[in-house]
């Protein structure tokens, strides 16, 4: 492992996960990129619900961050089209309206794990790492 790599939990030689983060909120957006980008990860991120679905269809992710309440496209249409292209991608839901309801339909739908916004960084953090170690 380089030094600049310490902690980062990611081996030399080994290529480093894909998240694609999604949120119209561009604060958020540009937070949890910059947070994931420090643990290491390879980040995108769009602010909009076809920008989404684009990304998708033209790149290979290993997780998806996914608000669910986006102005242009529906973030369930978003999640769909995810899962149609790859059962494989690990997608995290998020919710700050009626999170409850919203993310319960979202699990159905086939999102991996859902998280009430605002997110606390650590627990992000925590349930990406979980959902890439656990089996495709």
């Amino acid at each position: 492992m380089k030094d600049s790599d310490e902690g980062l939990g990611v081996a030399e030689g080994i290529r480093a996960a894909c998240i694609l983060v999604v949120d119209d909120d561009t604060l958020v957006l540009r937070l949890l990129e910059r947070v994931l980008a420090m643990e290491g990860y390879c980040v995108s991120g769009v602010a909009s619900g076809s920008g989404a679905v684009q990304a998708i269809a033209s790149n290979l992710y290993d997780v998806l961050i996914l608000d669910l309440g986006l102005p242009d496209i529906d973030g369930f249409d978003v999640l769909r089209a995810a899962r149609a292209k790859t059962t494989n991608l690990k997608i995290i839901a998020t919710s700050g309206y009626l999170p409850e309801n919203v993310l319960k339909i979202a699990t159905h739908l086939g999102a991996d794990a859902g998280l009430e916004k605002p997110v606390a960084p650590a627990r992000l953090v925590e349930t990406v790492r979980s959902l890439l170690a656990s089996p495709a």
